[in-house]
């Protein structure tokens, strides 16, 4: 009887809601798909559009300055 825990000092388990919040959001998501759904289709062709120049600003962000590199211009003996 010395080993046994109280039911007080369990941790509980987060698989169980982890099950129930993910089931609540497909249910969420689905309703709002099937009373939105013109909506959102109709505006796809613009969202895809607005997504370009976010998409141009982060594909560049490793290349720095779009000025030329001091090594490659022309002179001098190599």
């Amino acid at each position: 009887m010395a080993d046994d825990k109280h039911w007080l000092d369990q941790k509980p388990s987060k698989g169980g809601f982890t099950l129930i919040a993910g089931l609540a959001l497909a249910a969420v998501v689905l309703l709002l798909w099937e009373d939105h759904k013109a909506h959102l289709l109709g505006a796809l062709p613009w969202l895809i559009l607005l997504a370009c120049p976010l998409i141009h600003v982060f594909m560049h962000r490793g290349h720095g300055s779009h000025g030329g590199n001091d090594d490659d211009k022309g002179g001098g003996d190599k």
